[in-house]
């Protein structure tokens, strides 16, 4: 049996975390023995699902190698469990959630997946004193609110959007853009930044805006009104489950454009989605972090590990996840305490070597010298252009 503690603290459908764990482990605790609970917030329901599936997956396989370990923290062996909930994506079950690990006494959180549920849920673990690292959300505000116990370990919308924004400007030599957002947190964010980006390389640049929701199926309005400004790029800010149907219904109706966006699209499970609406070359996409030179190496093994335990492939942020975990239970290591009161000054100090690159924080929380990559799709595959900073 695996000396891991996996407790399912929601009663979340077994279709949801089927792909995840399909029972919760009653490993025996001795009495010498220290639990540490560790909170991990992600949708595993909803049209998100395949992240949260993803991301929870990285919090198990790092659980399981600290538990595999057999740390000591204050004398004691640690046995780490791991608290599982389901947001959904809503921000209303986020909130929900937040306050149930809290009330929980969970020592951290890892999560949650979307700024809009990571947002409003920062205030009831700030308020709790409780660390929370976010492995994917990218929105500048989570950041920016003086919450002392937020972290996050990739880039943020700020550097993404504006990213591709130049990218737009420099490289394709675009002209004319059209910039959809979901209107998420995430979404919105995104395409402003974008926006900035690309008018700060061009100031002649035209922008058409339309706008849709993070549930929709249907874009043949917004695209017909699209197509009437002959976009060279279409951005959109937003998720897979939306971005793949819209190239879909792009390719319908004749929007011949490159398509760009942040990590939200940047998937495996994009081409899935998009099916024939998605040809060579017509996606550029950036995904927060990405490593160069002997961490290559790293990231692979990783994937390769993942690969053998779920019999999945990595969709996005597990890499982020896993070291997420690792960073935080190495704060515990350094400050010689699971009490969060106590590793929380160890945590912001953090210097930890993970197999997404090296992860310390600034003085708001965010990834000192976080990286982005760059990607294209080719034959229905993910292919990287560059990694950038």
């Amino acid at each position: 049996m695996r000396s891991m503690l996996l407790v399912r603290s929601s009663n979340l459908p077994m279709l949801a975390i089927a792909g995840v764990v399909a029972i919760t482990c009653a490993t025996p605790v001795l009495a010498q023995e220290m639990i540490v609970k560790l909170g991990h917030v992600a949708p595993m329901s909803g049209g998100q699902a395949h992240y949260g599936r993803d991301n929870a997956n990285g919090a198990i396989l790092a659980v399981e190698d600290l538990n595999a370990k057999g740390i000591t923290i204050g004398g004691k062996k640690v046995k780490f469990q791991l608290l599982m909930e389901d947001d959904a994506a809503d921000p209303k079950q986020g909130t929900a959630v937040a306050q149930k690990l809290v009330d929980a006494k969970v020592n951290g959180v890892i999560g949650h997946l979307n700024s809009g549920t990571t947002i409003p849920a920062s205030s009831i673990y700030h308020a709790a004193g409780i660390p929370q690292i976010s492995p994917s959300a990218t929105n500048p505000k989570y950041t920016q609110q003086g919450f002392k116990t937020a972290f996050r370990v990739v880039a943020n919308d700020r550097q993404l959007g504006s990213t591709l924004g130049r990218y737009a400007v420099e490289t394709l030599k675009v002209k004319q853009v059209a910039v959809i957002d979901d209107r998420t947190a995430y979404g919105e964010g995104v395409a402003s930044e974008f926006i900035k980006g690309a008018k700060a390389k061009s100031a002649g640049l035209q922008v058409a805006q339309q706008y849709t929701t993070d549930k929709a199926t249907d874009f043949s309005a917004i695209l017909t009104s699209i197509k009437a400004k002959k976009p060279e790029v279409v951005f959109f800010g937003g998720m897979d489950n939306v971005g793949g149907p819209m190239l879909r219904q792009m390719k319908q109706l004749g929007v011949n454009a490159k398509f760009m966006g942040g990590d939200g699209i940047c998937t495996s499970e994009l081409p899935k989605l998009a099916g024939d609406g998605l040809s060579d070359n017509q996606v550029v996409c950036a995904e927060a972090g990405g490593v160069t030179g002997t961490k290559e190496k790293d990231m692979q093994a990783f994937v390769e590990r993942y690969k053998k335990r779920f019999n999945l492939d990595v969709q996005l942020y597990a890499p982020y996840v896993y070291d997420a975990v690792m960073t935080m239970a190495a704060a515990m290591q350094k400050a010689n305490s699971a009490e969060p009161a106590k590793y929380l000054p160890a945590l912001a100090k953090i210097k930890h070597d993970g197999v997404t690159g090296n992860i310390e924080f600034d003085d708001k929380g965010d990834i000192k010298n976080g990286t982005l990559t760059l990607f294209t799709y080719k034959g229905g595959k993910k292919e990287k252009i560059a990694v950038v900073r």
